[in-house]
């Protein structure tokens, strides 16, 4: 017996592995994935989007043929002593030394920028506490052990005269009494004395027993046949229960929908940080209510963090949609600041996908730059740099066709304009730019917003690190596209709801299928993060790095 005991009450460590998704090699596309648990090997996979399908999907393959939360495992959390983020017990609250608070569960952690993904067993205040954490799974209430009625009543047998067993029980010839059960109105349960549990049910009594008259009154009933009483749910905020005799009464109600509104805002997919903001508002509100009604010092030091919460997550809307805080400068420094600049910028991009004298993504590309140097009167300087700086396999070549094409017009051959120099430039015209009395041109932006947009091209196309990655002309078309098609926080699409794939392949001059590498190479420039290809739709945002060359969706 002593053994069993001992074997009973031992605690089995909470299960916890972990899925990553790490780069093979600096500068390279391919990913690795590996877990944590012995015998699973590592995957290599061509792109990070295919990397955080594979890891996702092992993921979800371990939770399946993994058994579920026991109720008897100590919290993987607290094993390593994680008593910096759960609060201590109140004088209510007496957890069991080896867990925190509340049931076992199966909780996914992961990092906001989708690198890794761990599972903890763990209880669910420690669940709880991390904020990412999603909870796939529940341990059911650990049962209580069963009473020994059958100890008692084989005492009561031995003690009847002739070895009688008690009213119910049974006794089997040459062996100890068997318990009967008896059924109440709140449910099944086992007793060793024969009472009544339920209302209009015969229960047998005992013979010399004489019966009895109906009962009254109702405290004398069972205490199984009573209803029990029931509170109202009790609210919770930031790991508090809020009083049922909290006062004034709308205190306690604002406080336990606070609460209703935390969860459901953890339980997003995607964050809004105006949102929160106003939440944590709220919340310091309620608790400095709370701390003068209960003068509870811990409440108004909650208080005063929700209120630095509130402000940081206002901040931070405030930096992703380029506005500036009050009395501040601009959030992001754009190099084009206003509305009517992104529009013109977008204007340029339409009118060269649509009037590209030549087929692919090279010629695509030095169109854009030729268009933008004489988008106002349609003639303008070039030097050989401008050339030799895009990614273009045969400069010359390129040139000399646009010029066959009678598209551009140059002062002088391919040659001399490769081989200019800054201080001594080469006058180019294109003829379809050119304004007349009868046709204004294309564009309606003055002369002193055409260097502004062609700086603008210049810095994108030439961001340092598509420079040093050595990226395609189709590459940098695409990087020109997403800064002209994000909102304020650089998601893309408007709202962002993505962009179609086939734009942009057409864009790019490609065919949608090599649309994933494109956007694989402007993830690993740190151009994008979170980016999904679909069969549609593109989606994801730009880093926070490249904000400044957006032209935000208005």
């Amino acid at each position: 017996m002593g053994v069993e005991a001992h074997a009973t009450n031992e605690r089995v460590t909470g299960r916890r592995w972990t899925v990553r998704l790490d780069p093979v090699g600096r500068g390279r596309a391919d990913v690795r994935v590996s877990c944590s648990r012995p015998a699973c090997a590592a995957q290599v996979l061509p792109s990070a989007a295919a990397g955080r399908t594979a890891a996702i999907g092992h993921l979800k393959a371990h939770l399946r043929a993994g058994p579920a939360p026991r109720p008897s495992a100590q919290c993987a959390c607290r094993a390593e002593e994680c008593h910096t983020h759960i609060r201590p017990a109140g004088p209510r609250e007496r957890p069991v030394p080896w867990r925190c608070g509340g049931a076992v569960v199966l909780a996914v952690v992961t990092d906001r920028e989708g690198r890794w993904w761990q599972v903890m067993e763990c209880c669910s205040r420690c669940a709880a506490a991390h904020p990412t954490a999603k909870v796939v799974a529940t341990a059911p209430a650990a049962e209580a052990p069963a009473r020994s009625d059958g100890f008692r009543a084989d005492a009561a047998a031995s003690a009847t005269p002739g070895g009688t067993a008690p009213p119910g029980h049974t006794r089997t010839p040459g062996g100890p009494a068997v318990t009967t059960p008896t059924f109440s109105a709140a449910g099944p349960h086992f007793s060793h004395s024969a009472t009544a549990t339920a209302a209009g049910t015969a229960v047998p009594q005992q013979a010399s027993a004489p019966p009895s008259a109906p009962r009254s009154d109702p405290r004398a009933a069972p205490r199984s046949a009573r209803q029990p009483r029931r509170r109202p749910p009790r609210g919770r905020i930031a790991q508090r229960l809020v009083p049922h005799d909290l006062r004034p009464v709308a205190l306690r109600d604002e406080l336990t929908e606070l609460g209703e509104l935390f969860r459901a805002y953890q339980a997003r997919t995607e964050p809004d940080l105006a949102m929160l903001a106003d939440l944590h508002a709220r919340k310091a509100e309620a608790f400095h209510a709370w701390a003068e009604a209960t003068a509870d010092t811990g409440l108004r030091l909650d208080a005063r963090r929700a209120e630095q919460a509130a402000a940081t997550a206002r901040l931070q809307h405030l930096h992703r949609i380029g506005q500036a805080p009050d009395g501040e400068g601009p959030a992001v420094a754009r190099l084009l600041t206003a509305p009517a600049q992104w529009n013109h910028a977008r204007s340029v991009l339409a009118h060269v996908a649509e009037t590209a004298p030549l087929p692919g993504a090279e010629a695509r590309l030095l169109v854009v730059m030729v268009t933008l140097r004489t988008a106002q009167a349609g003639v303008g300087n070039l030097v050989g740099q401008d050339i030799k700086g895009l990614p273009l396999s045969d400069p010359e070549q390129l040139v000399g066709q646009l010029v066959e094409s009678g598209w551009l017009g140059i002062s002088g051959t391919v040659e001399e304009l490769i081989a200019s120099r800054p201080e001594n430039p080469t006058r180019i015209t294109v003829p379809s730019l050119t304004p007349d009395e009868d046709d204004p041109g294309p564009f309606t932006f003055g002369r002193k917003l055409r260097p502004k947009l062609s700086g603008w091209a210049q810095r994108v196309v030439g961001e340092k690190k598509l420079r040093k990655g050595k990226t395609e002309a189709d590459v940098r078309l695409l990087a020109l596209a997403l800064a002209t098609a994000s909102d304020g926080e650089g998601r893309l699409g408007p709202g962002g709801e993505g962009i179609g794939v086939d734009t942009l392949s057409s864009w790019c001059a490609v065919v949608p299928g090599d649309l994933p590498a494109l956007v694989d190479r402007l993830t690993a420039a740190d151009w994008l993060a979170e980016a999904d290809v679909t069969g549609t739709l593109l989606t994801g945002r730009l880093t926070e790095r490249v904000l400044p060359l957006g032209c935000p969706l208005t």
